[in-house]
């Protein structure tokens, strides 16, 4: 179990051109607020601190497309974003913003200082720019394709396909988001971070220091960029939005996002520690302050390389102990895009599902995505609420309140003595705090979840085993004991599940009137206190602590899925181009008559080959068609079809194809018969 010491936690701090989706819950809050909330009621110092990103190039591009000022919009979503927060518990002691003054004086102060020890590169290079424009390009102001993996729409700085870090100028057909001109290089002076200069640091530090601690998925993109060679990279760009450059010969240039972003840590630090009245330094330069990143897979390079490589260079700063960063979430099946709006916000969240909040934590913590890309399913959604939360957290629970209530008034019974089964049920109990911190401790919260529901499932079990409601009929004492072991697993879940489930411990707290009693329990205290809830304490009445989600709650998140998936074929159906103009002699020459499939079967070793006998009103002849891959032979006998009679026979395989059937192909690529009126044909599909 953790010992009392000093953290400070951070979370990657969210871009402020859009709202909070579940991917960005499960891949990096959640798991924060859990370590975070397990650290504090272990008896730890905790700062736990993060802030909104505002200065990427993704606001002015955000901005540009909304007609309205980078300040408009940044204002926006930090009140967004900060409320969601607020809202689904997530207990940072600090949300601060990088717009902040106190965030610009310490990025500017902390490139000074390592502008004066002479830690960056002055160089002149050639960056791209757009002529129409009359601008120097950011690197999301650049698309173009991938040089590692093809993707045609990268950007200039990473590839969202591959995950490939990159510079503007390695894109393949680059063009400018801002004109959609061809974009040229022209000269410009910038500052770099020579990290060339940090790779026997990093060496050292991550890959022999931490080979044993760090996950494998960190530890292992780590390794692969240094063992590819580290360069130099700007921490300066050409933009008007952002913290100024403030070394005299650098007007119109402004630090880069990534080298301000975490410095927004220290800045939100700073904020919190002035408003408690505390000293932040100890939380960033004592050696005995632990430092853990929370990030998912797309900051590894930043977290892991780029900043520790600052905090080096500029001398005083402690390095973090770990970055559990984790890999991504999918939705429904496809990559969350927030472009496309393929993405579960959170604030949406919190209207469509009140009160709710522990449900999705419990839900994305149960499926997190640890280890590899995973999944999230409202049908699991629902099954992890109904079948785990409801049925056996909630279900032990209520049984324990209703029949404390209904047989002792509310109080908890003095216990008789103890059977074999109570000594063995109270051992186990005692022993879940330790499981459970060996399982946060080492960043497994998926594990730590299904340990906690396992508290959950010995109570359900003890009472299951020993059936009070038969025993008070025969043995009033023997029921006693039952209850007063069952309520003191209640009072442990209260403990345990605040890490987890935060709202979910406070009603508990309420319903066992702990915290109005002052006999709460500590996390260690649970292995060793012989009484958490005494003998005559009242407890109250009970309320549910879950409800059952139905099935039309889900059907409705499934159809707005689905609305969302068709106006994103919509805006993105590309019709074919028409064809070389026909003339009407051309036209005429084409004969084509209503036939009736009247035989269908599959051509031998051929898989997407059908024979068919078409009964064209003129004779009945044989066609082969390609559409074995999209229909048996025995679902398309006595269909009416559209035949071309007179195409001029072709040998396909030794069969010789007399006609071609026309048909179509609708937006999920379904080849379908050629009929309008059916199968989602829209207007612009070609005719085959």
């Amino acid at each position: 179990m953790s010992t009392q010491g000093r953290y400070t936690i951070t979370a990657a701090l969210p871009y402020t051109n859009g709202p909070i989706h579940i991917g960005h819950l499960a891949g990096v809050y959640v798991p924060a607020d859990i370590y975070s909330r397990y650290l504090r009621i272990t008896g730890n110092d905790v700062a736990f601190i993060c802030g909104s990103d505002e200065h990427g190039a993704a606001i002015p591009m955000r901005a540009k497309k909304e007609g309205v000022s980078p300040q408009v919009i940044i204002d926006k979503y930090h009140a967004i974003i900060k409320k969601s927060f607020e809202d689904f518990g997530i207990s940072f002691n600090n949300y601060s913003r990088t717009s902040a003054p106190i965030h610009h004086d310490t990025a500017s102060e902390f490139f000074k200082k390592m502008y004066e020890d002479g830690k960056f590169v002055e160089e002149t290079s050639e960056q791209l720019y757009d002529p129409e424009a009359d601008q120097f390009l950011a690197d999301r102001f650049v698309t173009g394709t991938c040089p590692k993996c093809g993707n045609e729409e990268a950007y200039g700085d990473q590839c969202e396909n591959c995950g490939s870090s990159l510079n503007a100028t390695d894109l393949i057909n680059p063009k400018s988001t801002i004109s959609g001109a061809e974009p040229i290089l022209k000269q410009t002076k910038h500052w770099f971070l020579p990290l060339d200069q940090y790779e026997d640091f990093l060496k050292e530090w991550v890959l022999v220091g931490h080979k044993k601690d760090w996950k494998t998925n960190v530890y292992g993109q780590i390794k692969s960029w240094v063992d590819d060679g580290l360069r130099p990279r700007a921490v300066t760009r050409d933009l008007d939005w952002g913290i100024p450059v403030p070394v005299e010969g650098a007007e119109g240039k402004v630090l880069y996002v990534w080298f301000d972003a975490p410095i927004g840590y220290i800045s939100s630090t700073k904020e919190w520690a002035a408003r408690e009245g505390k000293d932040w330094e100890p939380y960033w330069k004592d050696k005995n302050t632990k430092l853990v990143h929370f990030i998912g897979k797309d900051n590894i390079v930043f977290h892991c390389i780029i900043f520790p490589s600052m905090l080096k260079a500029e001398g005083s700063y402690i390095l973090p102990e770990n970055v559990p960063a984790n890999e991504f979430l999918n939705l429904e099946g496809n990559k969350l895009s927030t472009s496309k709006n393929w993405a579960v916000w959170l604030h949406e969240y919190l209207e469509e599902f009140p009160n709710q909040q522990d449900v999705l934590r419990y839900a994305l913590t149960a499926n997190a995505p640890e280890t590899k890309d995973n999944d999230f399913t409202w049908k699991d959604f629902q099954a992890r609420n109904n079948n785990e939360l409801v049925a056996i957290f909630g279900n032990f629970i209520n049984r324990v309140v209703v029949l404390t209530n209904k047989y002792y008034d509310g109080a908890v019974p003095t216990p008789s003595t103890f059977s074999e089964i109570d000594e063995q049920t109270l051992t186990e109990l005692k022993a879940y705090p330790a499981v459970i911190s060996s399982s946060i401790e080492r960043y497994r919260f998926r594990e730590a979840s299904q340990e906690l529901m396992n508290v959950a499932r010995l109570g359900n079990k003890y009472l299951a085993d020993e059936e009070p409601w038969k025993t008070i009929k025969t043995d009033e004492e023997r029921t006693k004991t039952v209850m007063y072991v069952a309520l003191q697993i209640a009072s442990a879940l209260t403990t345990l599940s605040e890490p987890f489930l935060p709202f979910t411990s406070k009603k508990l707290d309420t319903i066992l009137a702990i915290s109005s009693n002052n006999i709460e329990t500590q996390w260690n205290e649970i292995a060793s206190k012989e009484v958490l809830l005494p003998a005559g304490h009242k407890i109250e009445k009970g309320t549910l602590l879950f409800s059952k989600i139905e099935d039309t709650d889900i059907q409705k998140q499934l159809d707005k899925l689905e609305a969302t998936k068709k106006a994103n074929e919509a805006e993105n159906k590309v019709i074919e181009p028409q064809k070389e103009t026909a003339t009407f002699d051309d036209f005429t020459k084409l004969d084509m008559r209503i036939g009736t499939i009247i035989e269908a079967e599959k051509m031998a070793k051929a898989k997407k080959l059908l024979v068919l006998k078409v009964d064209t009103g003129i004779n009945v002849r044989t066609i082969v068609s390609g559409i074995a891959e999209h229909f048996t032979p025995e679902e398309i006998i006595g269909k009416k079809v559209t035949v071309l009679v007179n195409l001029a026979p072709r040998k396909l395989r030794g069969v010789e194809s007399e006609g071609m059937i026309l048909m179509t192909e609708n937006p999920e690529g379904k080849i379908v018969f050629l009929n309008p009126d059916e199968d989602n044909v829209n207007p612009g599909a070609v005719v085959n």
